[in-house]
């Protein structure tokens, strides 16, 4: 019941992945490679909403879409990592529970 109740709470992040998934695979392709950052803005996005969760991950890539404008110098900007991960990412980026092997 626990694993039901966290796969729920984890709707809305995996939601936003998805949406940003569709994002990097139809719109951002036509803009061509025009980031002054790495990763791009988008990448950016889908990392900090895996990594941070839905209200500060969108916090997180509205401050990296404020800095990118014109005139910024870029460069490398990664998401800042959480000290302690309680949840993995699969192969497409959705964030589950890890599986401790049982059952």
């Amino acid at each position: 019941m626990n694993r039901f109740v966290v796969s729920l709470f984890l709707l809305p992040r995996n939601l936003l992945v998805l949406l940003l998934r569709g994002y990097r695979a139809v719109v951002s392709p036509l803009y061509g490679d025009v980031c002054r950052y790495y990763p791009s803005c988008s990448a950016y996005a889908l990392g900090a909403v895996q990594e941070h969760g839905v209200v500060v991950g969108a916090a997180l890539a509205a401050r990296r879409l404020a800095r990118c404008h014109p005139w910024a110098e870029g460069g490398v900007d990664d998401v800042p990592i959480k000290r302690k991960r309680r949840y993995t990412v699969t192969r497409f980026g959705f964030v589950v529970v890890p599986s401790h092997g049982k059952g």
